[in-house]
């Protein structure tokens, strides 16, 4: 990505976690954090990845409300950021945090039984 993309990108981020934060009436659209932001290289596209706290169907009607919300956001970028095209937003579930908190409980899991067996093969040696 170009120093440009990039700029634009973290912008838009802050636009829009702001947005939804303070602005977005819907009430679908709830516990939404917006983890990174990618624009297209021409500035036509930006995909927005959000993490959304909650089960499977929070999630999805989350992601609903964030779609039928990606005008007014669009229109909030516009005013903010001085580019030729507004780039059209692209809202993308991702499952990062979702997925280091599964592995984190599975590493819970297995860590004290490791932790357990290393102390009493020290034991046997000394």
């Amino acid at each position: 990505m170009s120093r440009r993309t990039l700029k634009a990108a973290e912008a838009i981020r802050q636009i829009v976690s702001m947005a939804i934060l303070t602005e977005i009436q819907d009430p679908r659209v709830s516990d939404v954090t917006v983890v990174r932001v990618e624009v297209s290289g021409d500035m036509q596209t930006a995909k927005i990845y959000v993490s959304v706290m909650g089960d499977e169907t929070k999630q999805n009607l989350c992601m609903k409300g964030l779609k039928s919300s990606a005008g007014f956001l669009q229109s909030k970028v516009a005013k903010r950021i001085e580019t030729r095209y507004t780039p059209h937003l692209d809202f993308v579930l991702d499952q990062g945090v979702k997925k280091q908190l599964l592995v984190s409980k599975i590493l819970d899991e297995i860590l004290p039984k490791n932790n357990h067996e290393d102390h009493e093969s020290q034991n046997e040696e000394e």
